[in-house]
């Protein structure tokens, strides 16, 4: 049975798999994305404040 790594690195080498890694790349790109992704990972290092 092969692990999940390799599972993961035979998906990337497929033609849909490449395609999805130059989509998440465009999207890592835009600067909206990448604030969404500041303030998200701004949540975790602030710590957990109960609401």
């Amino acid at each position: 049975m092969a692990s999940l790594i390799d599972r993961i690195r035979n998906y990337f080498r497929t033609p849909q798999g490449r395609r999805n890694v130059e989509k998440a790349k465009a999207m890592a790109r835009d600067p909206r994305t990448q604030q969404k992704a500041r303030r998200l990972l701004s949540r975790f290092r602030v710590g957990h404040t109960h609401r």
